[in-house]
């Protein structure tokens, strides 16, 4: 939530003040999707939105919150708040033009400055007087889960678009590539840089015990492996060439002009829909589907953008694929259809991740409000009129099992939803060659992608595909 995509960014070298991320949440389900904006703290919008319902909550900060916002939350009662271990909110690193003269003179820069010592002295008297946890929550990976998000994602089915649309495009080399980047700005974003910088800041925390070997080295170690999943998730959605585009229902359907449509059908930006589904895809991997995990986040938009840093959007669920709350582990059928048995097959038990996200839901849909989903997997059969059904306005996702039957699932229906605007990952139309029958101010037509398929049924043969076909060129 601390990299949200801003419309408006007004960051000030000079400002001590650092962007934040917030997850809210109860009983182990998300309640809330928070960051830092022009006016607002992460922590103050927080508490504008849920206010006395926070109670009993967990706060997950990627800073320590400041003691403005600490001592209004710990007065909400939460039950447990948790905190990166970096530079926190108010930030004990100077600035790089304030620290000029000491760079000219090669001297180390004092990098704990008064507004954020005294900040930690209030903070730590906050921590120690206060009933809820306070607490830097961080333990090592299970063994293989970097390993495992790191393959996962080479091969999601956004990184399998791209294959399909650029077959010539060495995809291994552009996701080792990008994964590269994105391991750089997310470390330099989460990570202190310099060794003695980091203790130093732990130290005016009240984290002494941190910076004690071998503690300290186990520490960095943890947070460098988060952050390497991180960049992992963020690039399968790569940003090469793809994004998602408006569907129109009909190959017959007249396009529109982007000034006549309503606010609803104008979806959100490129920047914004990328976040969401990473934010789906990070949901995904905790899934108890042995095979799949699928991700789902919904996102309305209010009448007006707010203070904080989400603007208009306000968080209406989000969910992943899992059995029902409560069960155990083996409780349920776990095979596939690969199973001859399917009394023994797992798709009558698991809860759909769009079927979660509607249930444990942190609000209310209210009529005609636009309400945007963004789910990893092209939605099921079974839950189409879910969707429907819920208020949904928007469905922002990938196709690549559309209109296919697998017996036990199937994604017939998702074709001929209708009153739901969809937005398809797919190639930049920037960059396409199709013709302009097919493709006019930012739509594609339904008829073009089903044509395709049903002339290349297995996605795995893509790459023998005509660079004419107008959903891919």
């Amino acid at each position: 939530m601390e990299l949200f995509p801003q419309e408006k960014r007004e960051e000030d070298d000079h400002s001590q003040i650092r962007r934040m991320g917030l997850v809210v949440a109860q009983d182990s389900k998300v309640v809330g999707l928070h960051c830092s904006g022009a006016e607002l703290h992460a922590g103050q919008a927080a508490v504008i939105q849920h206010g006395a319902r926070m109670a009993g909550c967990q706060l997950y900060f990627s800073r320590r919150p400041c003691a403005t916002c600490l001592k209004m939350i710990i007065n909400a009662g939460v039950s447990q708040i948790s905190f990166w271990p970096g530079d926190p909110e108010v930030s004990m690193l100077r600035s790089t033009s304030t620290n000029h003269s000491n760079a000219q003179s090669h001297s180390p820069p004092d990098c704990i400055t008064e507004e954020a010592a005294l900040d930690a002295v209030v903070t730590g008297k906050l921590k120690s007087n206060s009933r809820p946890h306070i607490c830097v929550l961080l333990q090592p990976l299970a063994p293989g889960l970097a390993q495992f998000v790191d393959e996962t994602s080479r091969e999601c089915e956004f990184m399998e678009r791209v294959n399909d649309d650029e077959p010539g495009l060495n995809t291994v080399e552009l996701f080792n590539r990008e994964r590269k980047r994105h391991l750089n700005d997310f470390s330099r974003q989460f990570l202190v840089g310099m060794s003695e910088e980091h203790r130093e800041i732990l130290t005016q925390m009240g984290l002494e015990n941190f910076c004690v070997e071998p503690y300290f080295s186990n520490l960095r170690h943890h947070m460098r492996e988060l952050v390497e999943v991180l960049a992992a998730v963020a690039t399968a959605v790569p940003l090469r060439h793809h994004g998602f585009y408006r569907e129109r229902c009909s190959a017959a359907e007249p396009p529109l002009a982007k000034s006549s449509l309503p606010p609803r059908l104008e979806g959100v930006s490129q920047e914004v829909a990328r976040h969401c589904i990473i934010q789906a895809r990070l949901l995904a991997y905790r899934t108890e589907d042995p095979k799949l995990g699928v991700g789902a986040v919904i996102w309305a938009r209010g009448p007006s953008a707010g203070c904080d840093g989400t603007g208009c959007l306000c968080l209406v669920g989000c969910g992943y694929n899992a059995y029902p709350a409560g069960s155990h582990y083996a409780e349920y059928p776990q095979m596939d259809n690969k199973q001859e048995d399917r009394q023994r097959r797992k798709y009558r038990y698991i809860v759909h991740a769009e079927q979660n996200a509607l249930t444990f839901r942190t609000r209310d849909i209210k009529p005609g409000e636009p309400t945007m989903l963004f789910v990893t997997k092209c939605p099921c059969d079974e839950c189409i009129p879910l969707i429907r059904g819920a208020g949904i306005t928007d469905i922002y996702t990938t196709d690549q099992d559309r209109d296919k039957d697998k017996g036990d699932i199937s994604y017939l229906r998702f074709s001929s939803l209708k009153d739901i605007s969809k937005f398809i990952w797919q190639r930049s139309l920037s960059v396409c060659s199709a013709s302009p029958p097919h493709f006019a101010n930012g739509y594609v037509g339904k008829h073009d992608r089903q044509t395709e398929q049903e002339n290349h049924s297995n996605k795995k043969l893509c790459v023998n595909k005509s660079q004419d076909s107008p959903s891919i060129s």
